[in-house]
């Protein structure tokens, strides 16, 4: 299976810090020290960014 990416990593690390989550990444080693619920922000944050530039 292929796994594309989604996001580009400048747009995940823009939402990280807009969220306060960057030094989490950055300092505890990655995404994978990303709790589950600053997940779950990060993706709706994502959609909305997307959702505004479609309905330009």
């Amino acid at each position: 299976m292929s796994r594309h990416p989604m996001m580009s990593e400048k747009l995940k690390y823009e939402i990280a810090k807009e969220l306060g989550v960057d030094q989490v990444v950055r300092q505890e080693g990655g995404w994978g020290s990303v709790s589950s619920r600053d997940c779950g922000n990060m993706v709706r944050k994502a959609i909305e960014i997307a959702e505004r530039q479609v309905s330009k």
